[in-house]
């Protein structure tokens, strides 16, 4: 590996600490249970513990916004001085702070007044970037955005996560605005911090033909691959963001965000199988097959760690580092998870070999937290929480990959 690789593991505020302040406390009624979800924000002291337990050099978190500023006007500086001691905990035990500052969730009060499809969101956004990075102290690594493909997609194509739409010309309204505040914070956050390292973590999958004899499944396939892997990145090389649904004219827009990315994040988990279907939405069917003999996680998806590989190599084309941000697997399988983990290094290390200048893996999860659409069930975490009592456990799987990391950082 690399001299100052980046062994981590990840997490998102929301999904462990829940918040009363946020859009998807309304949206999902299985949180109006379990408020607190893991109680996260009362024992993240014990919880930071495990990471020293691992033996990590490198930590990714997100601020939960709505905490932060949950009126529109009231900015909470008790909130802000928890995430600083977050940081300042992590710098205590030698381990590398990489913040996200959006990850999916908004106070309700921006969501209802200022959705991204909505111009104004833009100022919004950076008023609350400017003042998070003004006040927290010793962050190096930034994600502006979190998966703003998955937010476009679930929020305003399948409308089923917030705002709840089903409008692809306000889809591209609020692409472009999300990328107007990426790069507007990738200015700020070097105007404010001249050391920080800025980017994105960008979801991208496998994506094939579920019968590669159909032309029809190749075509969306290929519709697919540019739009959901390739758009962004192209959009950073060269300020251009070309949009494309399935039997609709592509969109062109000038973007200014040409050249502003430090790193690349990816976030991958997975291959898609695309079947044209006339009678689904937009004439296409998702599938997930086990063709490899990997088999599905918890979740349905395949698990496919060759892909990681086809995904990285594009990814290098922006020629700036990468960073695996995020990557993990759904079951409560221990041994499973032990092979995910393995099958998937293993990938990274065929791309390391082959050029591609990857300077960090981060596993998702540290603990099991609650999962987007799906609720309690979903265990990604190499710890695993009652959420009842909310006992942490250790799993193998964590056994598994502190001696993976001990290896190589000692190697």
């Amino acid at each position: 590996m690399p001299d100052r690789f980046l062994w981590g593991v990840a997490t998102s505020a929301f999904q462990l600490e829940g918040s009363p302040n946020a859009d998807w406390t309304a949206w999902d009624e299985r949180l109006r249970s379990k408020p607190n979800v893991t109680n996260h924000y009362s024992l993240y002291k014990k919880d930071l513990k495990f990471l020293k337990e691992l033996g990590v050099n490198a930590y990714r978190f997100s601020l939960e916004w709505s905490r932060i500023q949950p009126e529109e006007d009231q900015w909470d500086t008790e909130a802000v001085r928890h995430y600083q001691d977050i940081v300042d905990i992590l710098h205590g035990e030698g381990i590398e702070p990489m913040l996200t500052l959006h990850h999916f969730t908004h106070p309700r009060w921006f969501l209802e007044k200022y959705p991204w499809h909505e111009d104004r969101s833009v100022k919004k956004f950076l008023v609350y970037v400017e003042k998070v990075v003004s006040t927290l102290r010793g962050v190096r690594y930034w994600i502006t955005i979190n998966e703003p493909y998955v937010l476009l997609l679930g929020g305003y194509l399948d409308g089923c996560m917030p705002p709840g739409l089903r409008e692809p010309a306000s889809a591209v309204k609020a692409l472009k605005n999300m990328l107007l505040c990426h790069g507007e914070a990738y200015d700020i956050l070097h105007s404010l911090n001249q050391g920080a390292e800025v980017g994105v973590a960008h979801n991208m999958a496998a994506i094939a033909p579920c019968r590669f004899w159909h032309p029809l499944d190749r075509a969306l396939s290929r519709i697919a691959m540019f739009f959901y892997n390739h758009s962004l990145i192209d959009a950073f090389l060269n300020g251009t963001l070309r949009v494309r649904f399935p039997f609709k004219k592509a969109i062109e827009m000038e973007i200014p965000v040409k050249g502003k990315v430090d790193f690349m994040g990816v976030n991958y988990y997975t291959r898609i199988h695309l079947r044209f279907n006339p009678f689904r939405k937009m004439g296409v069917e998702l599938r997930h097959q086990d063709e490899d003999g990997h088999g599905l996680t918890d979740t349905g998806w395949e698990v496919h760690p060759t892909g990681l590989e086809r995904v990285l190599r594009y990814a290098s084309k922006l020629k700036v580092p990468i960073i695996i941000t995020e990557n993990g697997i759904a079951t409560r399988d221990d041994q499973k998870k032990i092979k995910f983990i393995k099958a998937h290094v293993d990938a990274l290390e065929r791309c390391l070999e082959n050029g591609i200048d990857v300077r960090g893996y981060f596993y998702w999860s540290l603990i099991d937290h609650y999962e987007w659409l799906r609720g309690f069930d979903t265990r990604f975490g190499l710890y695993t929480v009652d959420f009842t009592t909310f006992e942490r456990k250790r799993t193998s799987a964590a056994t598994y990959y502190s001696y993976l990391i001990n290896k190589n950082l000692k190697s």
